[in-house]
């Protein structure tokens, strides 16, 4: 039921016999470079155009809480390969001290003041595009986990190392056609997800899922400024990232 959703919701379907199984097959061939060449080629202009907001957030940062502005932490990647992930720091310094990795939930206590605007508007996440550029990541593809929940994952559901084929992304499937993660069974959806944007990954469904998440941005843009307007403050935005809901 869950495959039978996913497949639903990217809208493509395709034939397993004749002329178009052949157009896909070669479309495939072609497509691995190029998506990375598309990676690459839109995170430097990413970044180029994002700079005077990356020196704004930067200063923010520093400014309303003692620590560094960046956040490195390990992720896994492709194949099972650790990373290290790069983020604006929205939580003080040493919050799971004592605690270790934990789920996050609304009225974070580890959550800076300001981290509450930049989380809800993923903008903790611009750093990334220097990830994509080393090939650690790409535009699209499966929420990068930690080690710590991918050991739990993989002792709870069966094929969930198979999200692992391809590189993790800054945004998915998954991630902009589903809720925050709330239970278990948040997550196992998700993998559903997953496992059918690996079958079907193409350029057309990667063009779809960047038109979803832009869409998304703007929504939670929206629901800032009215947030502010009605001066109910920012306990109102769910601290999550952009998939599954765990503490950084």
């Amino acid at each position: 039921m869950l495959l039978l959703e996913a497949r639903e919701a990217t809208g493509i379907t395709f034939s397993r016999n004749g002329i178009s199984s052949l157009i896909v097959r070669l479309i495939r061939t072609r497509y691995a470079l190029i998506k990375r060449l598309f990676d690459i080629a839109l995170s430097f202009i990413a970044l180029i155009i994002s700079t005077p907001l990356i020196l704004t957030l930067s200063v923010l940062v520093k400014l309303t809480s003692p620590g560094p502005v960046f956040y490195m932490q390990t992720r896994i990647g492709k194949e099972g390969k650790p990373f290290r992930i790069i983020k604006f720091r929205t939580m003080h310094v040493n919050a799971e001290d004592g605690i270790g990795p934990v789920w996050a939930k609304p009225e974070d206590p580890r959550v800076t003041k300001l981290g509450y605007y930049i989380r809800a508007l993923h903008l903790d996440e611009i750093p990334q595009f220097i990830n994509i550029i080393k090939g650690d990541m790409s535009f699209i593809g499966p929420r990068p986990e930690r080690p710590f929940f991918v050991d739990s994952f993989k002792m709870q559901m069966q094929g969930y190392t198979n999200r692992l084929m391809v590189k993790p992304g800054l945004t998915g499937l998954a991630q902009v056609r589903l809720k925050y993660d709330e239970t278990i069974d948040d997550v196992k959806k998700k993998l559903s997800y997953d496992r059918i944007y690996i079958k079907k990954m193409c350029l057309y469904l990667d063009f779809k899922i960047s038109v979803w998440t832009m869409g998304k941005i703007a929504s939670k843009l929206l629901k800032l400024f009215r947030t502010n307007r009605s001066g109910t403050g920012s306990d109102n935005f769910i601290l999550t990232e952009g998939g599954i809901s765990y503490g950084k």
